[in-house]
C-alpha cells in the first residue's frame, strides 16, 4: 500500500512536522472477531507507526458502564483528553452522532459505513459494486447461468452494492434475475451455512453462489459438505475480502480481494489531513477490488 499513500501525496516528515505532539486516534469497531476487522486494524497500526500516531482501540458494547464509544458523553471525554479523532469501522453513524462530533470538535473518518453518510463526512471503502460484477462475471465466463447470491444484511449499503453488482452482471449477460436465488444474512459463517442449505435444498439448485464475504462463503462450503455437494464440481463459490482463511480453506477460495489493510492506512491518512486543515481529495474514497481465482470455481458440471 506504499504506492497508494504516495498517490495521495504522503510525506511522513511533513505530517510529523505539522501535527502537534504525538496525536492519538481512536479506532472504533463493532467487533474484532472477524478477519476483516483484524486486517483493517493491521493497516491502521502500520500507518500509525509511520506517522508517529498513537492508536486506542474500542469495541462497541464491550466497554463497561454507560459511556459507550460514539456516544455524546464519550466523544466529549476523548475531546477533553486532547485526542485527535476517530476511525469508525463498519459502524453506523447517525445524524445525531455527526452533530456530536462537530460539537466536540473531533474529526471522523468512516471505514465501510453500513449507512449513507452526510456529504460533509469522509468515508473510505472498496469498489463493492464492481466487486459484485467481477465475481458474477467470472462465473458467467465459466458457463454458469443459475447463479445465486448469499448476501449481507439488507440494511448494509456495502451489502446492497455487492448485490447490485451481481444483478448488473446478470442483466448484461441477458440472464433473468431470479429472486428465489437471493438470500440475505449477516456477514458471518453461520449465516453462510444457513443460506447455503436453503439455496442447495431447492428443486433446481444453483450451480454457483456469490457470497457477500469470505466468512459467508466458508459457511456455504460447509453447507455443501453436509449435503454431499462437491466443490467446485457440483457448485462453484466466490467470496469477497480475500481474508487469510480464503487461502487455507478446502478448497482454496476464489474471492474478490479488497485491500483491507489499505482501507485502514488511507483512512488514517485522511483523518490526519482533516486535523491539519487539508481538504481531502474526495469525501468518498474507494479502493479497487481484484478477482483472485483459486480452486472453488470451475465450469458447471452439465
Amino acid at each position: 500500500m506504499t504506492a497508494v499513500l504516495e498517490d495521495l501525496g504522503y510525506q511522513p516528515t511533513t505530517m510529523q512536522r505539522l501535527m502537534p505532539g504525538d496525536p492519538v486516534v481512536t479506532v472504533v469497531f463493532d467487533s474484532l472477531v472477524n478477519p476483516y476487522s483484524a486486517q483493517v486494524l493491521r493497516g491502521v497500526l502500520t500507518a500509525a507507526r509511520e506517522m508517529s500516531v498513537d492508536i486506542v482501540v474500542e469495541v462497541i458494547n464491550d466497554s463497561p458502564g454507560g459511556n459507550q464509544p460514539l456516544s455524546k458523553s464519550w466523544l466529549k471525554s476523548i475531546a477533553q483528553k486532547g485526542w485527535t479523532g476517530v476511525l469508525a469501522v463498519t459502524t453506523e453513524i447517525t445524524p445525531k452522532q455527526t452533530r456530536s462530533f462537530r460539537e466536540a470538535g473531533l474529526c471522523l473518518v468512516a471505514i465501510d459505513p453500513p449507512n449513507a453518510l452526510d456529504d460533509s463526512l469522509v468515508s473510505v471503502g472498496s469498489t463493492n459494486f464492481i466487486g459484485g460484477t467481477q465475481a458474477t462475471n467470472h462465473l458467467i465466463g465459466l458457463g454458469h447461468r443459475r447463479i445465486a447470491v448469499a448476501g449481507g444484511p439488507i440494511h448494509s449499503s456495502v451489502a446492497r452494492e455487492r448485490v447490485h453488482g451481481y444483478r448488473s452482471a446478470l442483466e448484461a449477460a441477458d440472464i433473468v434475475y431470479d429472486e428465489a436465488l437471493t438470500r440475505r444474512g449477516e456477514f458471518i459463517y453461520a449465516s453462510g451455512v444457513e443460506m447455503g442449505l436453503e439455496l442447495l435444498a431447492q428443486d433446481d439448485p444453483p450451480t454457483a453462489i456469490v457470497a457477500g464475504c469470505d466468512s459467508t462463503a466458508l459457511g456455504v462450503l460447509e453447507a455443501a459438505r453436509r449435503l454431499g455437494v462437491l466443490i467446485p464440481q457440483d457448485l462453484s463459490v466466490v467470496g469477497f475480502d480475500d481474508s487469510p482463511a480464503a487461502v487455507s480453506s478446502a478448497p482454496p477460495l476464489t474471492t474478490i480481494r479488497q485491500p483491507m489493510a489499505g482501507l485502514g492506512r488511507v483512512a488514517l491518512r485522511s483523518l490526519l489531513q482533516q486535523v491539519i486543515g487539508e481538504e481531502p481529495a474526495s469525501h468518498h474514497i474507494q479502493l479497487a477490488t481484484t478477482l483472485i481465482i483459486r480452486e472453488s470455481t470451475c465450469a458447471p458440471n452439465n
